[in-house]
């Protein structure tokens, strides 16, 4: 298990369940587990998601950007998935969190 800090000071923690459940489905991220946890620790924007959720967003490439969600508990936390997209819409009708 892996843990990172939130922008909010919580302990988000990366389990090897939740780790191997990313790379089930985004096979791609295999390589960047440690570009998973920056990106919680060192958004460039974090948005609302989904049932409390946080969504932690970093671009990684022009037009490509790098999304984990998380969700802060009280005094820790953790990451449920993680994924690239493409698409800026998804992203932009969001509720911005951060900054």
């Amino acid at each position: 298990m892996l843990v990172t800090i939130s922008r909010n000071g919580v302990s988000i923690r990366l389990t090897e369940e939740r780790w191997q459940h990313i790379l089930s489905q985004h096979p791609e991220l295999s390589a960047m587990q440690l570009e998973v946890l920056d990106t919680v620790a060192s958004p460039e924007r974090i948005l609302a998601g989904n049932e409390g959720a946080a969504i932690a967003v970093r671009e990684t490439k022009p037009r490509k950007w790098l999304v984990v969600i998380y969700r802060e508990e009280s005094e820790d936390g953790f990451i449920s998935t993680a994924f690239f997209t493409n698409r800026k819409s998804y992203l932009d009708r969001r509720i911005q969190l951060w900054p």
